[in-house]
């Protein structure tokens, strides 16, 4: 056959858009998450998967068992199952099961390391996509941004002291010497920063007020779910570069309002 005689090849076929499972006990977590995927990973395709019992279950057996542990490995599972390229496990009590199982691209910066306490009871079984915990990827970012104090917001107590202390372990494992100091604060209120130079927000509810915080404040602001949807990019090969972490590049709002809500969950 000659060079002019071989058939035309037809168009490419639409490359599919890479499908992030988000994983939720509340709904309140599932605006924010969306929000994030579309803002800093608008390739992807948001799958949500709500299971509302996993935190009420968790508090009447006084906190995450072996037997809910078992229960988020098989949603995630499931999730890889039906297609997942990435898996975001927007509860923050359930982190510990993200951190047990290993992708091949899974987030293993500063931040992510696994919590002992709470190791599976089933036999291992990695899955062959990265898991992210709730808040792995911010606390990566703000502590690989050289600050030296970071302010942490939350819309009440309980969330507030979970995040610092979950922020300052991560530190210690990290080897950093930054500070953390805490502040409640009404959604719309304009904290004092008290010296930080940088704001981390503790729950995903008051992630469509980054934009307006860091513009106020002169300061990167990082949310859990913009830190989580760069890292599955990178994560997920869409993006090969290094995302910078400033609060000037794909915070996005959205008609959420913060609801107050389970300190161990990151609403």
């Amino acid at each position: 056959m000659t060079a002019s005689a071989r058939p035309h090849p037809g168009p490419l076929p639409p490359r599919a858009r890479p499908r992030i499972a988000l994983i939720s006990a509340t709904p309140a977590a599932i605006g924010p998450a969306v929000a994030g995927l579309a803002a800093a990973f608008p390739e992807a395709e948001p799958w949500n998967l709500l299971d509302d019992t996993l935190l009420p279950d968790a508090e009447a057996q006084g906190g995450l068992t072996p037997a809910l542990t078992d229960r988020m490995r098989r949603l995630i599972a499931y999730a890889v199952e039906g297609g997942a390229q990435g898996v975001l496990l927007t509860c923050s009590l359930y982190g510990p099961v993200a951190e047990s199982v290993r992708g091949p691209s899974a987030d293993s910066r500063p931040g992510s390391a696994a919590d002992s306490r709470h190791g599976p009871s089933a036999e291992r079984a990695d899955p062959p996509v990265p898991v992210l915990a709730a808040d792995s990827a911010a606390f990566a970012e703000a502590l690989a941004g050289g600050h030296r104090r970071i302010l942490v917001l939350a819309s009440f107590a309980g969330a507030l002291e979970d995040s610092l202390e979950r922020f300052r372990a991560a530190a210690r494992a990290a080897g950093s010497p930054v500070e953390a100091v805490g502040r409640v604060i009404v959604p719309g209120e304009l904290p004092d920063p008290g010296g930080a130079d940088a704001a981390l927000l503790a729950q995903y509810s008051l992630a469509p007020h980054a934009e307006d915080l860091a513009a106020a404040l002169g300061l990167p602001v990082h949310t859990g779910p913009h830190s989580a949807a760069r890292a599955l990019r990178l994560a997920t090969g869409e993006d090969t570069a290094t995302t910078p972490s400033g609060a000037d590049e794909a915070i996005a709002t959205n008609s959420s309002s913060a609801t107050e809500g389970d300190p161990s969950c990151s609403e």
